[in-house]
């Protein structure tokens, strides 16, 4: 099938780099090896911060909206079989995908969607409702974050739209690390150094260890960010041992977890995270705030240790048993890669998101 792929959150060309911005890559790699034909069918940004510019947002996607329309119908031949959308929530709602799949006649997928009532009348009203409204129309909903479900079934047509498909990413392009046992432990954590939730998990990790000075460990940081002076001042507690390599392209992600014993992070308020999948595909066990749909990627006491979300001390101590047990990170590490390439690999994901679409019947309207 042709398919009209959109992220309304971040495109796939943003020039920043995150895990939404990952993983719609991702999807786009997943339509293609499944055999279809994904698009980009428009990078209209319908992130609003505040909530101020909703109706902005919505009239630049109403002419853009027009002019795909005016385009596929006086070239049928490049219209779209599905319309597919990644990642919908409040502050950055879907305003084309509903509309264009019902002037066509085609179905409409939404990957990674999530709703709460609590948004309805406030500043992002609009949005919200148009969340509702597209959840309404889909045909299928893909449940990357378990978290999300009790919100968005209640908005279906058919509780079997909703359909659970794990984050994933392609396990080839990881490598497990080879450094023999023994000496400093190598913590990593990769994160954009932004305010806000990323900030706080920062802060939260340098208030962790900043209580294991007893013992023998370094940590790498992968990431850069508007937020980067405050991250700084709050790893200033465990000074030396931090190391600050700054924005990595993929491949310098790729080195990073290949050169670490454990990954460390505390995941305040994240859906899933990118970052956590890629460590484990590398073979790290990692230590993580038990938020959102992270334990869906972490399994506790068998890939590593999930804390309270949060709790400082909780984590300290997950992080200072990992240091301690060399054999018990071994173990972990093990198990990560193996749980990877058993529910988050590329081809699994593929075939199960191809089993979704073509059982959809595809077809124009008139």
């Amino acid at each position: 099938m042709r398919i009209a792929f959109y992220a309304p959150l971040k495109p796939p060309d943003h020039p920043v780099p995150s895990g939404d911005r990952r993983l719609a890559r991702l999807f786009l790699d997943a339509l293609d090896l499944a055999g279809h034909e994904p698009f980009v069918a428009s990078t209209l940004r319908a992130y609003d911060e505040t909530g101020a510019r909703q109706r902005e947002i919505a009239g630049d996607a109403e002419q853009t909206g027009d002019a795909l329309l005016r385009r596929w119908r006086d070239a049928p031949q490049t219209a779209p079989d599905l319309w597919f959308t990644y990642h919908l929530y409040y502050k950055a709602p879907d305003w084309l995908g509903p509309r264009l799949s019902a002037a066509l006649g085609i179905p409409y997928v939404v990957a990674e969607a999530s709703h709460a009532a609590k948004r309805a009348g406030g500043p992002w009203d609009s949005g919200h409702r148009a969340v509702v409204a597209a959840l309404r129309r889909a045909d299928a909903v893909l449940g990357v974050n378990p978290a999300d479900r009790d919100g968005v079934l209640p908005l279906l047509a058919d509780p079997r739209r909703w359909i659970a498909l794990p984050p994933f990413l392609d396990a080839r392009a990881y490598r497990t690390p080879s450094r023999p046992p023994g000496g400093t432990v190598r913590l990593v954590a990769v994160a954009m150094m932004r305010p806000g939730d990323k900030l706080a998990s920062y802060r939260l990790l340098g208030k962790a260890l900043a209580e294991l000075g007893d013992l023998d460990w370094s940590l790498e940081l992968v990431g850069d960010g508007a937020a980067r002076a405050e991250v700084e001042a709050a790893l200033r507690p465990v000074g030396a041992r931090t190391r600050y390599r700054g924005a990595c392209d993929q491949n310098g992600v790729r080195a990073a977890l290949a050169e670490a014993d454990l990954f460390v992070w505390p995941a305040i308020n994240e859906a899933f995270g990118m970052a956590l999948l890629e460590a484990q595909a590398s073979g790290l066990p990692a230590v993580a705030g038990a938020s959102g749909g992270i334990d869906a990627i972490v399994a506790d006491g068998e890939t590593g240790r999930l804390a309270p979300p949060g709790d400082a001390a909780a984590f300290s101590e997950a992080v200072r048993r990992l240091i301690v047990d060399g054999a018990a990170r071994a173990r972990m590490g093990r198990a990560a890669a193996a749980k990877v390439r058993r529910e988050h690999d590329l081809p699994a994901a593929a075939a199960r998101l191809d089993a979704v679409l073509r059982q959809l019947r595809p077809g124009r309207a008139a």
